[in-house]
Order: C-alpha cells, then structure tokens, then sequence
C-alpha cells in the first residue's frame, strides 16, 4: 500500500496559536449560506478548530428530502472531516445552530424569530450557497444564485453588527475576457431585468431563449454569478462586502483531511471515469493551463478576507482571486500524465475496464472515439447483459459521463489569465502565526503529491473504496489489462481481415508480398544445403 494511503485517513491539524485572526473571531457570531455544501462544510470545520473561541455558527439550512434541518445538521456532522473535532473539541460542536430558511423563497425563507436573532447577533456572513451545475436551467439558477444573494444583502442591512459580508464567485464569471483582473466589471444584462424575465417567461419558452440571454457566457452558472456581482455593487454600497472568486475547487491539500472531496464535480468526476475505466476519451487541449485550487486555500483566504474586510473596512468591494494559474501552474498534460500514473499505482475497486485513454485535441477526433472507445463498448456490454438476464448499466453511465464531459469541454478548451495581485497582499498583511494557520499561498503546493492524494481521496471519500481493497483491486487490474490487450490484438486482427477481404488490390499485394516471402525463405534453404 502506498504512503500516501497512511496519510489520507489522517488529519494533519496543526496546533491552534494565538494570531490576530482566531482572537478576531472571538465571541463573534457567524452567519453561513450553503454550510452543508463541499466548501461549506470545510469552513464551518476551519472555523471550528482555528477559532475555537468563536460564538455562535449560525447555518442557513432547507429541509430536503424529508429531513429536517436538525437531521441535515447531524448528517453534516457524521462527515469524515468532523473527526478531529468531535474527538479534540467536542463542546464546540454545540456552537453549531440550524437555521431552517431557503435562498430561494421570499425573505429566504427564515421566520421573524429566526430573522431577529441574526439581526442582533450576526457580526460575519459567508455567503456560499449556489447551484454550481452548469446546465441548469436559468430559472433555478436566477433563484439560487441571483435572487438568493439579493434577498441576504437585504437581511443583511439590518444587522446591527454586521462586520463583513464574504461573497463567494467564481472567477469564470468574466470567462468572456482573457486577461482578468480583481475587478468589477461592467455586463450588459441588468439583474433586476433578468429576474423579472425569468418571473413571467414560461419555462419551455425560456429555455429556448436562454442561448441568446447568455449570449457571452457558456452557461448559466457563470452568467447567473457574473450578474449577482453587478448587483452586490448596486445594492451593497454602504455594507463592508468582500468578492473572493475560486477558479476550479478541489480536493483539500493540508486539512482537515488530506486529499478530503465529497462530490464527483469537475476534475473529480475525469479522475473517477477514469480510474473506472469508462471514460477513455476528453476534447481537451493539454497545453493550457488547468486552474486548480484545493478546497482549504479556499478557505483560509475566506476567513482571511473576512477579517482583513471587518479590520480595515477598505472603500467599495475588494476581490480576490482564488487562482492557482499565474502562481503555480498546473497543465491538462501534466492531470493526463500523473492521473494515469496514479490510477494504476492505486486502482478503484470493481473497475469497469482497464483505466487508459487520453485528451483529445480535435473535436471530429474526440467524437469518433467516445463512438467507438465509450458508447459502442456500453451497448454491446449492456445488450450482452439483457441476453443473460443481467441489469444493463453501462449506457446510462455513458450518457450521464457524456452529459457532465460536454460541460466541462469550455474550461478544457480556453485559458485565462487571472491575476491574483489582491491575494498577494493580504498575504503579506497576515501574522507569521496566521500564515501557517490560514495558508492560501498557493505557490508552496507540489502537484505530483497533490495530484497523488487527490486520487486517493476520490478513492475513498467519493468512490468508499477502503484501504484494505488495494490488494483485490489490483488483482482486478491485471485481469482487466490482460482483457483489453487481447480485445486489441482480436479488434487488429478483424480490421486486416475486413480490409483484405474488402479490397482486391491490397488482398493481391498481401499475396505477392507472402509469397515472395516464402520465396525468400525457400531460396536460403537451398543454399545452405549446397553448403
């Protein structure tokens, strides 16, 4: 079992110190949207262990598939991340209050008696809720991204302690520019215009019109997210509100546990596909940069603005981008190569196909071998499947891989140049203590060592493989390469024979060619005999 397996079941905490940033959070009381999401969930276990004499963590939450927020609250607890807590601060947890409200319904969705209480005690609101699918459809992401954001400014002007208001973007909001700076910039489309559109439209017909509403933006989410920056700057004047823009979010480096994810967006669902043997194909141009940040920077740049913000209450919105591409660049090559690597170093349990593939730079390309590498392996293995009696499985994962791929192609396919100078400075604000404690310098990350517990993560916080599988999925492995070799060399053999059965001409030169060989060979038999 590799090192690395040791590690990644480990919190790596560091021992809490004294600094500016944790005495800052003292006794303040904190307002969370989107706790129970994947940065969510890490912010709430930072400030709970890095700040462990903060008030009250107040977390927005909606009843769902008919838990309540209570039950919502203990699940989020049950997460792996919660370990170190629940062992080393038990009492802290307790810190933990459930909100039950809904950033898509009016007032969003908070009683009075609810309101009151984060009106009078709320000094710090980290706004993260969001729908980050990027096909979804704009009413939903006007609702959550948009109107949801609107309706938190509002609470939030009646917060009579209101220190900070952290809004987390994303810095594909401007992905029509190429060179991005921590600005606001201007867009065309005007968010109260837009919400009264989507308010009125119906549904089918603003899904067919949604293309052109977008036109500029390649889907929803970055539009719905570009245009809920314009309107923090129309509605927020007079609230101390600090933009922090993540690119790409993934597994965490340091804490709280190393190599943690807990969804398969983005990279996470390639390296998955992958690793399962389903997807062997992505139009993707390797030479670009792949702008990846782990889930903890994130974080700690977060907490770090938050208290920067409520400290020196900077004129207008400061930004700050969450990027890795002009500090520390990673390649698509590079996530190719070392993905591989891993993969087989440390293979997933239950493996469809033996892992392998690679980016394709050519869209005509790319489509011929999902044809022929994904979706006709599925049907004929689904349809081998109905024949004996087996459930067929393998299409409706090519559809829903296929349906995720496209929309990532964008972010494959473009490349941007963020600039990251505001990060860079606050960086250089921070108490050594708080540099070690809420580290986002991003340039300190190896990403050979990253990419390797990213993997292991995906192994076994999103896929549940435990570490004690690795023997059996390696077995697994070599069964699985031996099968792909042999279906290689029958599918070689299939090809020759249609091409000389096909053509005369060819079939004849193969002819001449064997028997010249055979010539050849009878001629050099002969003289060794005279010999």
């Amino acid at each position: 079992m590799p090192e690395i397996a040791s590690c990644a079941v480990k919190n790596i905490k560091m021992a809490s110190t004294s600094s500016p940033i944790s005495d800052f959070f003292r006794g303040r009381h904190v307002l969370i949207t989107g706790g129970t999401g994947f940065m969510g969930k890490v912010l709430v276990e930072k400030l709970l262990h890095s700040c462990p004499n903060i008030g009250c963590i107040y977390l927005l939450i909606r009843p769902k598939q008919g838990h309540d927020v209570k039950s919502r609250l203990d699940q989020l607890l049950n997460a792996a991340i919660f370990d170190w807590v629940r062992k080393n601060q038990p009492e802290s947890l307790k810190k933990l209050v459930p909100i039950n409200g809904d950033v898509t319904k009016h007032e969003l969705g908070i009683s009075p008696l609810d309101q009151n209480t984060l009106i009078n005690n709320v000094s710090i609101v980290f706004h993260s809720a969001a729908t980050v699918k990027f096909d979804e459809a704009l009413k939903l992401s006007v609702a959550m991204n948009l109107l949801g954001t609107k309706r938190l400014v509002e609470l939030s002007y009646s917060m009579t302690k209101l220190e900070a208001f952290v809004h987390v973007s994303t810095a594909y909001c401007n992905c029509n520019r190429q060179d991005v700076e921590e600005h606001l910039y201007p867009i065309p489309a005007d968010p109260e215009k837009i919400i009264q559109c989507v308010d009125c439209l119906d549904e089918n017909l603003l899904e067919s019109i949604t293309p052109k509403i977008i036109k500029g933006w390649p889907n929803t989410y970055t539009f719905t997210k570009a245009l809920a920056e314009k309107m923090l700057l129309q509605l927020g004047d007079k609230l101390p509100i600090v933009i922090v823009r993540p690119s790409i979010v993934t597994a965490s480096w340091r804490e709280p546990i190393l190599g943690w994810v807990d969804n398969l967006n983005g990279p996470t669902g390639l390296l998955a596909g992958a690793g399962k043997g389903v997807l062997r194909t992505l139009l993707c141009h390797k030479d670009l940069i792949a702008d990846l940040v782990p889930v903890d920077i994130c974080i700690n740049l977060l907490i770090s603005a938050a208290w920067y913000t409520a400290i020196n209450r900077p004129k207008g919105i400061d930004i700050y981008h969450c990027t890795s591409g002009t500090t520390n660049p990673i390649y698509w090559k590079d996530i190719e190569r070392l993905g591989h690597e891993f993969i087989l170093e440390n293979p997933f349990s239950d493996i469809l196909w033996y892992p392998g593939g690679s980016f394709k730079s050519n869209r005509v390309f790319n489509y011929l071998c999902v044809a022929a590498f994904q979706m006709a392996p599925a049907y004929i293995i689904d349809g081998l499947a109905k024949i004996t009696g087996r459930q067929p499985r393998l299409i409706r994962i090519h559809k829903r891989l296929q349906k995720a791929v496209s929309c990532l192609e964008f972010f494959t396919t473009h490349e941007w140049n963020f600039k990251n100078t505001n990060v860079q400075r606050l960086f250089t604000e921070l108490d050594p203590n708080d540099q070690k404690t809420f580290y986002f310098d991003v340039s300190q990350l190896e990403w050979r060592s990253y990419i390797e517990s990213y993997i292991w993560g995906t192994r076994q916080f999103v896929l549940k493989d435990h570490p004690s599988t690795v023997p059996n999925a390696k077995l697994r492995l070599r069964r699985m390469y031996y099968l792909h070799r042999t279906s290689q060399m029958v599918f070689i053999v299939l090809a020759i024979r249609y091409i000389l059965l096909g053509n005369k001409s060819i079939r004849r030169f193969w002819y001449s060619a064997l028997c010249f060989l055979i010539k050849c060979i009878n001629n050099a038999t002969s003289s060794l005999r005279l010999l």
